[in-house]
């Protein structure tokens, strides 16, 4: 799925928490229903069959519970996407990425091939459909999200290329896989943010350390004879052999460089590094140079390759840039689709962060200052991020919100998922005066739901966790009743604005 990632770790971040957040956007021209989701133990399968690849995998018999926000309707299998399990450990899979054609025949993608005559039905591998199923709800730590993960890529393979978040109190990794079989991880350093569109990030690597200690770096136990074998090291300075190999760069070792990714990828991973970054590169070509030392900036474009995996932020990172960022559509650059000035021919050229087709939005924040059973709290957001409202949940609890956790077919007001969508279409069709509502509509319901969740950490810390699951309950209600509220008044206001700009619309009346 086409997606955007960022990952923040615990001194980058406002308050010391990490987070991890992703943008779930379906295919072009398609929409996926989303819903909230809590997996209790005994719902959780033992013996789990994929629905795109039929590859059947056996689980073991000690699941945690864990929040989840699958598919709503059925059909194409759960794809479960972001979610915190009860050892505050969260996930969010997956970020789309790719391989290069070098990679690719080296170590063939495991496809699911139907029976044909005499010859029986190969499974495939595993895939987006499968991972936060199979994954988490056997975790105790980010880094063994990693390796479990990375075992089960390894004994089953997989029909697609992903990228793979983990998290805990103290750390964030972020997983790569290439091929059918292989994949790295590295640590996201404590001080920085790390920005993912579709396509290979990581843009340094050590073996050693992967191969040794596995201190920040893991890999694939045969990954140095893969890369050696394979000629997959680009490096200039080096024979391609892999032979003494310990630094490399995976991004031109295993990653793309397509013109697709120069329209698709590389401008997002460029206004994001922007955002956080304003000062500390030329990013709009103006040969603009540090004014501490009067030495010209790294000068990064829209279109480079080489922009930064991850980068120690100017300022702290919030919640609030976290939803702004995702939600971007260039603002303040030629390239943004709502814009009235400038060049025209430019409005849209790259493909936003915020676009249409997004699913859901989902951060989640594991809180090192509140005791453990109130440390993850995962936002979300549902529909086209430009014009929706983030809304947190405490994910230790066994009960879901009516307006999150339905979400059917037909489309209503009763789900947030729907009440979203048609907050978006509607606001998009009439952006120049719909826009100011949704502003004041984004803003109300992050000061509103910062509020419920203050007051909820202070009663449950004051009452030493005597009625925790009692308040939890209660925020998470309190919380979806303000945004249902907010949302409908919103979808009011933007049902008005857009009504007056129809086209059937005329000036004179009757009266």
């Amino acid at each position: 799925m086409a997606c955007t990632t960022i990952l923040v770790g615990k001194k980058a971040s406002y308050d010391g928490s990490t987070m991890i957040a992703r943008n779930d956007d379906s295919g072009a021209g398609s929409y996926t229903p989303k819903k909230l989701a809590v997996v209790e133990p005994q719902d959780q399968p033992r013996h789990y069959r994929s629905v795109i690849s039929h590859v059947e995998i056996d689980l073991p018999e000690d699941p945690m519970r864990y929040t989840a926000v699958p598919n709503a309707l059925e059909g194409e299998g759960i794809w479960a996407g972001a979610g915190v399990n009860a050892a505050n450990v969260a996930m969010t899979a997956t970020e789309t990425i790719a391989s290069n054609e070098r990679v690719l025949g080296a170590d063939p993608l495991v496809e699911l091939r139907p029976a044909k005559g005499d010859e029986p039905e190969q499974p495939g591998g595993i895939g987006e459909e499968d991972y936060p199923t199979i994954v988490l709800p056997y975790i105790r730590s980010a880094r063994e999200g990693v390796l479990r993960t990375g075992a089960l890529l390894e004994q089953y393979g997989t029909y697609e290329m992903n990228g793979i978040a983990f998290a805990d109190v103290d750390e964030i990794w972020w997983m790569e896989t290439f091929g059918g079989h292989h994949w790295i991880a590295r640590r996201v350093p404590d001080d920085r943010y790390v920005v993912m569109p579709n396509q290979s990030g990581i843009d340094f690597f050590d073996l050693d350390d992967a191969l040794g200690e596995g201190k920040d770096f893991l890999c694939s136990a045969d990954l140095r004879d893969f890369i050696g074998d394979n000629h997959l090291d680009l490096a200039m300075d080096r024979g391609g052999d892999g032979e003494g190999l310990r630094y490399f760069n995976p991004r031109d070792a295993f990653g793309t460089h397509d013109d697709a990714d120069h329209v698709y990828n590389t401008p997002r991973a460029w206004f994001m590094c922007r955002y956080f970054n304003p000062h500390s590169a030329d990013w709009d070509g103006r040969g603009q140079c540090d004014p501490r030392t009067g030495r010209p900036l790294v000068s990064y474009r829209p279109v480079d390759d080489d922009l930064p995996w991850s980068m120690v932020p100017e300022r702290r990172i919030t919640v609030e840039d976290v939803k702004y960022i995702l939600s971007s559509h260039y603002q303040g650059t030629p390239y943004d689709p709502y814009s009235s000035v400038g060049d025209a021919s430019m409005r849209g050229a790259y493909r936003c962060i915020g676009v249409n087709r997004t699913d859901f939005l989902a951060l989640l924040q594991l809180r090192p200052y509140v005791p453990a059973q109130i440390c993850a709290v995962e936002w979300l957001a549902f529909g086209s991020n430009v014009f929706n409202a983030f809304v947190p949940f405490y994910t230790n609890t066994d009960t879901v919100p009516a307006f999150l956790a339905h979400t059917e077919e037909e489309v209503s007001t009763d789900s947030f998922y729907w009440t979203s969508r048609m907050i978006a279409a509607l606001a998009d069709a009439g952006y120049p005066t719909c826009k100011i509502h949704i502003e004041r509509y984004q803003a109300a319901v992050f000061a509103k739901a910062h509020e419920i969740l203050k007051r909820t950490d202070r009663l449950i810390t004051e009452e030493n966790g005597q009625e925790t699951e009692k308040r939890i309950r209660e925020a998470n209600e309190d919380l979806a009743a303000m945004i249902r509220r907010e949302s409908a008044d919103v979808l009011g206001k933007v049902l008005y604005e857009t009504s007056n700009r129809m086209r059937n619309c005329y000036a004179r009346s009757d009266a």
